[in-house]
């Protein structure tokens, strides 16, 4: 078993919530709304191998990213948890909930659903290929440089996020170049026989990553799926929209307790 990283928020005798973080992110990218969640629930923030401060292993694709949850739940002796994955986490929760339903109560899935997906990412794949943290020496400069790949602002703060400062240079929080190999891993489908408990798929209304005309797909494998769109919210929805997702949540698990 690989020692994931993870915090803990509110008291263990709640129910417990497991947060799974995107492609590039971490376990701090939850770490607001994680407190707002343990009014209620004891909640689990993990970084995902290859990502924050869990190790760096060069496999990478959603059978060992399931498998690390796995263990990582059977380690804490984790009784059916509600997962909540956003982005390539929702996969992963997704593929969990479909390999393993005696194992799990709820699931959430913020703005991905369980398809295969064509190439999406390619200006922040070409900028992490090109960038050498290691010939910058102020943030400002990464930043610049950042800049001409990835124009939008949120994007790339999201990126800047994942750079830290040790032994007199800046290095990338996650393992570069197992994300860059396998990327293609974290583009395809999920499969499994369908997952009959409650699930709450939340889309952000700009974001074209759950389409609504194959809403059918996703009923296929999770027939008692509800689907909540949060408005004027792109794929980064509990970012971008934090009051709202909290509530879309919260609004999902008390209708079903």
């Amino acid at each position: 078993m690989y020692d994931l990283y993870f915090k803990t928020y509110g008291s263990i005798q709640n129910p417990h919530l497991i947060i799974l973080h995107g492609f590039l992110g971490s376990a701090d990218n939850w770490h607001t709304l994680a407190k707002q969640f343990s009014e209620n629930y004891y909640v689990w923030t993990i970084d995902q191998r290859n990502h924050g401060r869990s190790p760096h292993v060069y496999e990478f694709n959603y059978d060992v990213l399931v498998d690390d949850l796995y263990e990582f739940i059977d380690f804490h002796k984790i009784y059916q948890p509600i997962l909540l994955g956003h982005s390539m986490g929702g996969k992963v929760v997704m593929q969990y909930a479909l390999y393993f339903p005696q194992l799990v109560s709820k699931l959430i899935v913020a703005d991905m659903a369980p398809y295969a997906y064509n190439h999406h990412h390619e200006a922040v794949l070409d900028a992490l290929r090109t960038i050498d943290l290691s010939q910058y020496n102020k943030r400002e400069s990464i930043e610049e440089a950042l800049k001409q790949y990835i124009p939008e602002w949120d994007t790339r703060q999201f990126i800047m996020k994942s750079i830290f400062f040790e032994n007199g240079q800046y290095h990338w929080r996650f393992y570069r170049d197992s994300l860059l190999d396998n990327y293609e891993q974290i583009l395809k489908s999920v499969q499994g026989k369908p997952f009959e408990k409650p699930t709450c798929f939340i889309k952000g209304s700009n974001s074209q990553y759950i389409k609504e005309e194959r809403w059918n797909e996703i009923l296929a494998l999770f027939p008692k799926a509800h689907l909540k769109i949060i408005d004027k919210a792109g794929h980064w929805i509990h970012a971008e929209k934090p009051n709202e997702f909290y509530s879309a949540v919260m609004q999902f698990l008390n209708s079903i307790s």
